[in-house]
């Protein structure tokens, strides 16, 4: 019979497991927790394991995942590789996935926001050569100003590029249909929680426990803390089962201004270097016993994990082999290889904070050292033991091995150090330039993008490192445009600064990193008190204090502050008069104000300063078009398509323009045409639908909508529309049943209130058509035809004309 096959994860798995030694007792603690039921005192919810780099908090977070499956829970780890919420959900969904518990619903809210948030991006880009300026992004939740949406907290998490989302306001208040739709978007822990403890809840009935892993909390606090804070002791978003298990793992302890009184409920662990105890077994789990070996290997590590672990594997036969750290415990490792050219390279590979074969040749040179390629050494490296890679397969560093091998590198060799930093800079300089050759598609502000803002922040770090003084300038600009883009992307910004700070000791950068980091704990304000930080102290530039005040109009328009925000931009057009995109930002402002006049004067200037730009007549043409003035706004969008023809969104909106100037053939071909370009365009496919079923097509309507719906399944408009071709087909059971599904997704939805009466008057159910219309009057008093259509109904007549 043949053997079973053992793969390669797991034998892994159970050589970590035979190799860990120590933390007897937390261990113990973790494991007679889950003895205990959730209803006694003694048991504990969350257990907070803190303590300094090295000391092997990931390998004990490791180990007490391993005895949570023993103890029969569904486990889940997140660590620093999950950007926010949606993230963080994300991640959870699928690891309980992984283990056999799909979470059908939190999986299908996950897909409907990831669908509003391409759609969001998608609705409002801008083709073209033309690139925004730093302030256009104030108009960025224009359409969700008339929803009642703001103040809004939640930005688009760097999803979301909010220069093409100024530009498309109105694109957006279609898309956002429903106050729900919105939130999703816009603050999607308020819409995804709930459904993930509903569905913690029914999986906790399946499995005696769940066990949630947080690591590198430190990294992931800023935005996870207050969320699972509220989640394990609020109701804000519902109810956690009991039989939940948090753990977290971070450098600091828990934050006792938000979890005082914690102790009823949390154990903390704190973590330090091993105890003599458990530093010789795992000295003679790695075959290291020799006393005077032994004793020299205790007192260079501190009895810190991760050095007694680097310091064991080199295999020192003698206490001369282990060396002082002084010179890095790497070194003392690479001892073992009798190879200074790999001694060399491991200490220039130290430089940069995440490795890859082309980061190794930039610091080695094209042809490595001591004859071994770039491949070779790349491949060499990850298989040293403080060469972490993570999730994503990024290789690094252990912080605890590099940062006294940096220290060696710029106390033994500034020179060396500042040519190598140069070097990666330019590495990272090139990278971010071909993202942005990939990107001339879609021009915009690349802050928002996670691709190039991750090269970026490469850039800046290293750029720092080569020289602080001369560096910080430029990289306090870029910040500008950082904190334009969203809190937690400017919390990125500033880890880079902060990094440095710590990298190249400079109390300067420190100044900064803590200031802005501090800054940027509070998820709704931090950008823009950054931004004012920026404005105090950076000694910007005209350019520079033009766009961080348009940055800064921004901020407040998403607090809802918008006569301040039109203060920034008057601010800005002052120091700077002539961006055209200073007036675009000014009269996207006026225009979310309703101040329609004002908002096509301010387009007026852009025009003189960008005469014959594509993005001015486009705007033109929609702020016509949202003051009900179709006939005015045809020959704009006309100029826009001319200039631009492969533009969908511009086609999109002149179908709709000729379409309510009574033109439907010239609609259809024009919406025909851009989904032609954007088969996605699902705002142009229930507008296409509306006109096909307008000439009778209903066939080809309802294919649409199918369509629209297949891409955004939660809109309540593409189901009131399908309701209204299948009323008109005479089948009004099923428009019944489909503006009842548009009603669950948007109870305020007064249209679809009104048409489901007809349809019911139809099936000859008088008193609920009556009724539905009273509650399209209720939600919209000013109803006129809901009105009409009730005193017929009623047989009220009509009164006379004189």
């Amino acid at each position: 019979m043949a053997r079973a096959r053992v793969s390669m994860q797991e034998l892994i798995r159970g050589r970590r497991r035979a190799g860990f030694v120590g933390r007897r007792e937390e261990l113990r603690l973790f494991r007679e927790n889950f003895e205990l039921p959730p209803d006694d005192d003694r048991h504990r919810f969350l257990f907070h394991v803190h303590g300094p780099a090295g000391v092997g908090k990931t390998s004990l977070v490791r180990e007490l995942a391993r005895l949570a499956r023993e103890c029969g829970a569904l486990v889940a780890h997140v660590d620093e590789g999950s950007a926010g919420i949606p993230g963080t959900v994300t991640e959870l969904a699928a690891q309980f996935a992984q283990q056999g518990r799909t979470l059908k619903h939190l999986e299908r809210a996950l897909a409907t926001y990831r669908q509003r948030s391409h759609e969001a991006i998608a609705a409002v880009r801008e083709p073209g050569p033309d690139a925004p300026s730093t302030g256009s992004a104030v108009a960025a939740r224009a359409g969700v100003v008339g929803l009642g949406m703001v103040p809004v907290v939640g930005a688009f998490a760097g999803v979301v590029d909010a220069d093409r989302l100024a530009r498309g306001a109105d694109r957006l208040r279609s898309r956002f249909r429903t106050q729900d739709d919105a939130r999703l978007v816009l603050e999607p822990e308020r819409v995804l929680t709930p459904v993930l403890l509903d569905e913690l809840a029914e999986a906790a009935d399946t499995a005696p426990w769940l066990a949630l892993f947080f690591d590198t909390y430190e990294r992931t606090a800023p935005f996870l803390d207050r969320w699972l804070h509220d989640t394990m002791t609020t109701d804000r978003y519902g109810v956690l089962p009991s039989n939940v298990v948090v753990v977290t793992a971070g450098q600091r302890p828990l934050d006792p201004a938000r979890w005082e009184g914690a102790a009823d409920f949390a154990a903390e662990l704190p973590l330090r270097p091993f105890t003599d105890t458990e530093a010789r077994a795992l000295l003679a789990a790695k075959g290291v016993t020799d006393e005077p070996v032994v004793a020299e290997v205790l007192r260079l590590s501190g009895r810190l994990p991760v050095l007694v672990s680097t310091l064991a594997e080199s295999g020192p036969a003698g206490p001369d082999d282990v060396g002082d750290p002084s010179a890095t415990a790497v070194e003392r490792f690479l001892k073992a290889e009798q190879e200074p050219a790999r001694r060399a390279a491991a200490l220039a590979c130290a430089l940069p904070r995440r490795l890859d074969e082309e980061v190794v040749r930039t610091c080695t040179g094209e042809d490595g050292e001591g004859g071994e390629s770039p491949a070779e050494l790349y491949a060499w490296l990850r298989a040293m033991p403080f060469v972490r890679t993570d999730r994503g397969g990024a290789a690094r560093y252990h912080g605890v091995v590099r940062a006294p091998m940096l220290r060696l590198r710029r106390n033994s060799s500034p020179e060396r150090w500042r040519s190598g930093h140069t070097r990666l800079a330019e590495l990272y300089r090139r990278r971010c330039a071909a993202l942005e050759e990939e990107d001339r598609g879609e021009p915009g502000r690349p802050w928002t993008r996670p691709a190039w803002r991750a090269v970026r922040v490469e850039e800046l770090y290293h750029r720092l490192c080569a020289g602080p003084r001369a560096a910080l300038p430029g990289v306090l600009r870029e910040g500008v445009d950082a904190c334009r883009a969203d809190t937690a992307v400017a919390r990125e910004w500033a880890q880079a600064v902060a990094d440095a700070a710590d990298d190249t000791d400079a109390g300067h950068l420190r100044a900064w990193a803590d200031d802005c980091l501090a800054a940027l704990a509070d998820e709704a304000t931090g950008a823009l008190r950054v931004l004012e930080l920026l404005l105090a102290r950076a000694a910007l530039d005209d350019a520079g204090r033009a766009a961080a005040h348009h940055a800064h109009g921004l901020q407040l328009f998403l607090l809802g502050r918008l006569r301040e925000a039109l203060d920034d931009h008057a601010r800005a057009i002052a120091l700077a008069p002539d961006d055209p995109w200073g007036h675009h930002d000014l009269a996207v402002t006026h225009r979310a104000l309703g101040e329609y006049e004002s908002a096509l004067l301010a387009l007026a200037e852009a025009a003189s300063l960008a005469p014959g730009a594509a993005w001015v007549a486009r705007q033109r043409g929609e702020t016509y078009r949202r003051m009900g003035r179709p006939e005015e706004a045809l020959p704009w969008l006309e100029r826009a398509h001319q200039l631009d023809p492969e533009e969908p969104l511009t086609l999109g909106s002149l179908g709709q323009a000729k379409f309510t100037l009574g033109r439907p053939r010239e609609a259809l071909a024009d919406l025909d045409r851009a989904i032609a370009l954007w088969p996605e365009y699902a705002w142009a496919l229930t507008r296409r639908a509306r006109v096909r079923h307008h000439l009778g097509d209903g066939p080809g309507a309802l294919a649409d909508l199918d369509r629209a719906q297949r891409l955004a399944p939660d809109v309540a408009g593409t189901r009131g529309e399908r309701g209204d071709v299948l009323r008109a087909a005479g089948r009004h059971e099923e428009a019944v049943a489909e503006y009842e599904s548009a009603l669950a997704l948007d109870p305020a939805y007064a249209w679809a209130w009104g048409s489901r009466a007809l349809s019911l008057e139809a099936l000859g159910r008088l008193d609920e058509a009556l009724a539905s219309l009273a509650e399209a009057l209720r939600v919209d008093p000013g109803y006129a035809w809901a009105r009409e259509q009730r005193e017929r109904i009623l047989g009220i007549p009509e009164p006379e004309v004189p």
